[in-house]
C-alpha cells in the first residue's frame, strides 16, 4: 500500500497546467498510490477562501483523495471559520501550510499560534520546509502542546539538519520530496531519525511521483522500513485506513 502525504489538486501558475483531478488519479494508478492527501492549488498561492471550498466537490466525488484543509497563518479568523465550517464535511484529514506563499517562516510567531488553533481541532498539518526554518518549526511544534507537524522536503537543501530538528520533539515527522533531489539523502536521514519519522510524499501534480518513489526505492528499505515510511505512518498520523 501507498499513502502519499503531499499532493495538490488544481492547475498551477508554472507552465505545468494540470488542473483536472483525473490527472491525480492518472498518477496515482501508474505508481501504485491507493491515497492521496491534496491542497487545492488556488488555497495555497491565492486565496484560502475560495481554493478550500473549491475542493470540497472534488473530495466527494473521488474518495482515493483526502483533503488538506491550506491555513495562512496571516488570517487567523479565516483559518479558524474554515475550520468550523469544513472539518464536519469528514474530508479533510488534515492541514496545509505553506511558509512561503504565506510569508511566514517556520519559526514565527504566527505559526505557533497557526499550529495551536490545528491543535484544538487534534488535526496535524504538512508544513512546507525549506532551508534553516526546519529547525525553527521543530522548536514551535515543541512548544505547541497537542501540536502534528509532518516538515515536507526535508527542509530542501538544509536536509542535513532533520537529525537536528528530529532531536526537538517525537511530534514532528518528515516527508522527503523535491524535484532535484541528492544522492543518498533518504538513507541518510533514515539511519539517523529512523523509519517511524519518515513518510512518502510526492508533490504530485506539480512533480511526477518517480522522482520521490526513485528516491525511496533507492535507499533500499526493508520490508519493515517501507511499511512504516509507505503508508502506516501517514495512516496513524491522519488517521487513514491501512490495507484492506
Amino acid at each position: 500500500m501507498i499513502i502519499d502525504v503531499h499532493g495538490h489538486w488544481g492547475p498551477w501558475f508554472f507552465s505545468t497546467d494540470v488542473g483536472d483531478a483525473a490527472e491525480n488519479l492518472r498518477v496515482m494508478d501508474a505508481y501504485g498510490i491507493d491515497l492521496q492527501l491534496v491542497s487545492a492549488v488556488e488555497a495555497v498561492v491565492y486565496d484560502p477562501s475560495s481554493g478550500n471550498e473549491a475542493l470540497v466537490p472534488v473530495l466527494r466525488a473521488q474518495p482515493r483523495l483526502r483533503g488538506l484543509l491550506v491555513i495562512d497563518p496571516r488570517e487567523p479568523d479565516l483559518a479558524a471559520r474554515q475550520l468550523a465550517e469544513l472539518l464536519p464535511t469528514g474530508l479533510f484529514v488534515g492541514a496545509k501550510i505553506h511558509t512561503h506563499y504565506a510569508r511566514t517562516p517556520g519559526g514565527a510567531p504566527a505559526m505557533a499560534e497557526a499550529l495551536a488553533l490545528l491543535a484544538a481541532h487534534d488535526l496535524p498539518a504538512l508544513v512546507h520546509t525549506w532551508g534553516e526554518e526546519i529547525i525553527g518549526l521543530a522548536d514551535v511544534v515543541a512548544e505547541v502542546a497537542g501540536a502534528r507537524v509532518v516538515a515536507a522536503h526535508l527542509g530542501g537543501p538544509a536536509w542535513p539538519l532533520v537529525p537536528f530538528a528530529a532531536e526537538r520533539t517525537d511530534r514532528l515527522w518528515f516527508e522527503p520530496c523535491w524535484s532535484t533531489p541528492a544522492a543518498g539523502r533518504v538513507r541518510w536521514v533514515l539511519d539517523r531519525i529512523g523509519a517511524h519519522r519518515l513518510m512518502f510524499g510526492s508533490d504530485a501534480t506539480l512533480i511526477d511521483p518517480s522522482v520521490t518513489l526513485a528516491a525511496v526505492r533507492a535507499a533500499a528499505l526493508t520490508p519493515d522500513e517501507e511499511e512504516l515510511v509507505m503508508w502506516r505512518n501517514a495512516a496513524e498520523v491522519f488517521g487513514l485506513p491501512g490495507p484492506e
